[in-house]
C-alpha cells in the first residue's frame, strides 16, 4: 500500500509530504512513475512530494495517514533506511 502523510514540512516556499510503500520499493517507484515524479527524487526509503501533488497522489490510490503511522508502517515493512551510515536498520 502507498502511504502519504500530511504536508507539514516547508522547503523552498512549499509544504511537503513523505510518500512511502509498506510493501516494497518497487511498488513505490512504480507509483511515482504514475505520479510523474522523477526517480532521482528518491530519498532512500521515501519520496518528498509537494503539496500540489497531494490530491493527485490520493486519486491514484495513496492513503493519507498521520506521519507517525507512516513511519511505523515503513519500519514494520523493514523498509526504513538509517539516516546516517553508522546507524543500523531497525
Amino acid at each position: 500500500m502507498i502511504l502519504i502523510d500530511r504536508p507539514l514540512w516547508y522547503k523552498d516556499g512549499e509544504r511537503w509530504s513523505h510518500l512511502v510503500s509498506n510493501v516494497s520499493l518497487e511498488e513505490l517507484h512504480s507509483f511515482v512513475d504514475l505520479l510523474g515524479v522523477p526517480r532521482k527524487a528518491f530519498q532512500g526509503d521515501h519520496y518528498d512530494i509537494p503539496e500540489r501533488l497531494l490530491a493527485r497522489s490520493i486519486e491514484l490510490g495513496a492513503v493519507l495517514v498521520d506521519p507517525r503511522r507512516l513511519l511505523s508502517e515503513l519500519k514494520a515493512a523493514g523498509l526504513r533506511r538509517p539516516s546516517s551510515p553508522n546507524r543500523p536498520l531497525r
